[in-house]
């Protein structure tokens, strides 16, 4: 019987016939950026994590999250009166199973079928509503404020941060689907292998739903948790710090995709290159201007200059410039300040 022929993979594996290893990481990943080395350093390996800067005014912030502290305030309250409450009738049921008589003992052949059958269905679904609250509802205020995980809570992210018009946020992928960066079969970075290939579809699918400019625009930080991706308490803590201490740059971690390979390192994704990124830095810029503008209640201000840049832009030798700080004159803003303090930079990303 004629040999057969090897396949690709048993190809691979002999010395003689296997591929040198790539250099560099497949398209559209990229070695990071020495510049975030701080920060990765940080971060647990085995995950996708996302960074970006939210602009919006602190005060928004701490109104936002002073929903999930009174939800979870009002859970520990209904825990706390639920136990003040039943506390004596488990009590009585523990006593009148050692053998302790009281209202909670009965004898069944004192009572009807159906007295019986009350007072055993009464029971059953008070210990189910109990164990719905201490197990289903219960791990709401815990994890908010006391957490399981190595990864913080919500209340020592807010006690460490506090609340800044700056904010980094830090997301990580979810158990649910990250599992294919653990996995010794399936190489993500593998060109040829299809399953590796699949493996990177789905990885960089649920990447650019997250860091679509239209969710971006719609949500603040604290909302961009869903079914795939879970907010990094302590990366968040981590990169503030890092921030604070000058040890990398605010803008660094604005908009960043990066996960480990055990050959690459810390790899980005590139969500775009030319134009197209410098367009999206433009209108992050953009906005954030506006949201700045709309917490002073000169939201008209706002569409007023971006009509003046629109049709200042088209006109040769105009002087936009001048004209767009008078008009903020006029209205009690200082332009130069606010874009300065709102934005961070001396004007529009690619514009004189």
């Amino acid at each position: 019987m004629p040999p057969t022929k090897p396949s690709q993979g048993a190809k691979s594996r002999l010395s003689g016939t296997s591929k040198p290893a790539p250099s560099a990481p497949p398209h559209p990943f990229k070695p990071a950026p020495g510049a975030l080395a701080p920060f990765t350093a940080t971060l647990p390996k085995g995950h996708v994590y996302i960074t970006h800067v939210d602009p919006r005014p602190a005060s928004f912030k701490r109104n936002l999250f002073l929903v999930p502290v009174a939800m979870n305030l009002a859970v520990v309250a209904l825990f706390a009166w639920r136990v003040w409450y039943i506390a004596p009738y488990y009590l009585a049921l523990l006593t009148s199973a050692w053998g302790y008589a009281n209202e909670t003992t009965l004898r069944a052949a004192d009572l009807s079928y159906g007295a019986l059958a009350r007072v055993v269905c009464r029971r059953a679904l008070t210990f189910l509503l109990d164990f719905v609250l201490g197990v289903f509802v219960w791990p709401w205020p815990y994890e908010f404020a006391v957490g399981t995980t190595a990864h913080g809570t919500p209340v020592a992210w807010r006690w460490a941060v506090g609340f800044r018009d700056k904010e980094v946020y830090v997301r990580r992928s979810r158990e649910s689907w990250d599992a294919v960066l653990r996995d010794d079969k399936v190489d993500l970075f593998d060109e040829e292998g299809r399953d590796a290939r699949d493996a990177r579809d789905a990885v960089l699918g649920r990447v650019r739903a997250a860091t679509a400019p239209m969710l971006m625009q719609a949500k603040t930080g604290y909302l961009t948790m869903d079914g795939d991706w879970d907010l990094d308490w302590r990366g968040m803590v981590d990169a503030t710090r890092l921030v604070d201490k000058k040890e990398i740059a605010l803008d660094a971690l604005a908009m960043v995709v990066l996960l480990h390979h055990e050959r690459f390192g810390w790899v980005t994704v590139d969500l775009g290159t030319g134009g197209n990124a410098e367009q999206e830095v433009r209108r992050m810029q953009v906005l954030a201007f506006k949201e700045a503008l709309t917490a002073l209640g000169k939201e008209d201000l706002f569409f007023r200059w971006v009509e003046m840049i629109q049709f200042e832009t088209t006109q040769p030798g105009g002087s936009a410039a001048q004209k767009i700080r008078d008009l903020f004159k006029s209205n009690g803003v200082d332009f130069d300040g606010l874009w300065k303090e709102t934005v961070g930079t001396d004007g529009l990303s690619g514009m004189p």
